[in-house]
Parts: structure tokens; sequence; C-alpha cells
């Protein structure tokens, strides 16, 4: 490993982190690399290129922050040569990978390329004559004041095959599943699955169900007549608007970036510290013991 780029939090307090990277690299003469207008207000040593130069000339990418962050540098590296370490600064994140304190003893692993690499998904939303890329989901959400639902039909292999009416209606991989999708009832979905899932926000349709479909399938969603007029949201960013006609395209795409698992913890753990899902239900009384066998 020749090069680190780094990617920060544009608010939480990197310093330290940045001072470890900067300290191990020293010793190895690895050149560290941020991106322009960002690096330089920690007056150190990195050396800053252009966002578009940073998964060009890295080897590895680094995301000191939260999932926000981690989906930042994601989209800097897709389709890029280099894999994304998770560093968590704040609360713990889905998709974070190790703490400060583990950060120079992670840099060696990787370096001794103990380490493995998850595949993530990406779906590219094409919005008129703009294409936007999405690592967490795509939100089709009615614009408030202007009256109406989000009335959209999707289409799968150009054909129609269901019609939603809700307040939005979530295209996510499952990276994004533990995202807004689970929050509007959607299920959790290792990111080691090929698959997007559409939910409904607070739907007034009929059918009222989420769906998971292949990455294999051509999508479309057509706003309906009567709609109300839809922002666009991609990976929480307002990325456009849709009005009644309008149609959006969605493709699939298979491992655009790899994240950088050190086997500390399983997506599974991640998801019950973060969902808190241990205590996520309430039983009274004793645990049952084993059902006693029919004489």
């Amino acid at each position: 490993m020749r090069t680190v780029g780094v990617v920060l939090h544009p608010r939480r307090d990197s310093t330290l982190a940045v001072e470890q990277i900067l300290t191990w690299a020293a010793s190895r003469e690895v050149t560290v690399l941020g991106v322009v207008g960002e690096i330089e207000r920690l007056h150190c040593a990195a050396v800053a290129v252009e966002s578009a130069q940073l998964a060009e000339r890295s080897d590895l990418l680094v995301s000191l922050g939260g999932d926000g962050t981690m989906l930042r540098a994601m989209r800097l590296a897709d389709a890029g040569r280099a894999p994304v370490l998770g560093v968590n600064l704040g609360r713990l994140g889905f998709l974070a990978e190790v703490d400060v304190p583990e950060l120079s003893a992670a840099l060696s692993a990787i370096d001794r390329h103990e380490y493995t690499v998850e595949p993530r998904l990406a779906v590219d939303a094409r919005i008129g004559p703009a294409t936007v890329t999405a690592f967490n989901d795509v939100a089709v959400v009615r614009v408030p004041g202007h009256g109406g639902s989000a009335a959209v039909q999707l289409r799968v292999d150009g054909r129609p095959f269901v019609r939603y009416a809700a307040d939005a209606v979530v295209v996510s991989t499952p990276t994004g599943s533990t995202a807004y999708s689970f929050s509007a009832g959607g299920p959790i979905v290792s990111p080691s699955v090929e698959a997007l899932l559409v939910t409904p926000v607070a739907p007034h349709s009929a059918f009222n169900r989420g769906i998971v479909l292949s990455v294999h399938d051509c999508l479309a969603l057509d706003v309906l007549s009567g709609s109300a007029q839809l922002a666009v949201e991609v990976d929480g960013t307002v990325a456009g608007h849709l009005t009644s006609g309008a149609t959006m395209t969605l493709h699939p795409r298979p491992g655009a970036v790899e994240v950088v698992r050190l086997g500390h913890t399983t997506f599974y753990e991640r998801a019950a510290r973060k969902l808190r899902l241990a205590s996520s239900a309430e039983v009274d009384g004793e645990r049952p013991g084993p059902r006693p066998h029919p004489d």
C-alpha cells in the first residue's frame, strides 16, 4: 500500500484520527491524500487533491465519520480500485469497521493483506437527462403543501407490476435496508444479497406491501396522473423533482465498490446493536423449558 486517501466528516473533529494515519504512514513511506477544500482545515501534512482524483490515486480510502461520510467515500470510490475502510467518529454506524483507537492496527492489517472485502450494490437512477447514484436508497417523496400523494407505477421489464399511493416510495439497496426502508417497515437484508427493495411509506393504496426485486430486472417508476409533485431523494439528498407523466428508470449495479472488513463484527451483530434487536420484544414470566416427550 503506497497511498491512502482520507474522507472527512464535515463537522466532527477528525484531528486525532488523521494524526494516527499520518504517523502510521510516515513510518512506511506511504503518502496520505485528502480532498481539496476539506483536508486544509486540519493544517496537516496530507496532500490535497481534487475529489475526482482521490480514489484514482489511492490504494485505500479511509472514511472518518459516520454512515453519511462512508456513503460519500463510497461514491468517490465508485468503479475505482480502492476499497473503503469506515472509521467511526461518533455513534455506532452500520458501515464503520473500526473505532479510532483501532485505526493504526487496522491499517497494518490491511497492509499485510489480512482483510476481506464486501462488494456493495449501487443503483443508478435516471432523472430526465441526469443520472444519479445511490448506495442506500432512491426515494420519491411528495412535496409538502402541494396536495395529493406520491402516486407511482412500478414497471418491471417494461410491464406494469404494481401501483402505489403513499407519502413516499423507497427503492433501497441491501446496504440501505436498515435506513429509510426499515423505518417504513421494510426488511433487514444482508449486504451479501443482490436485490432491490421497494417499500411504500404510509401507503394509502389497497396494496401496501413492499417487494424484493432481482438486480437483473429492468425497473422504472412512472409518476401517475393526479400525483403530487415529487422530490427525488438520493441517499437523503434531493437530486431532482418529478411531475405527472415523468418516468425514472433504475439500474442496479452489483459490486460497484468494496468495503473493507477485518472480521471484528458481523453485519448481524452491527444490526442487532444499532437497532437494539435483543431488547425489541418483552416477554413476561419465566422462559419455558423443553416440552416433555409424551409417554
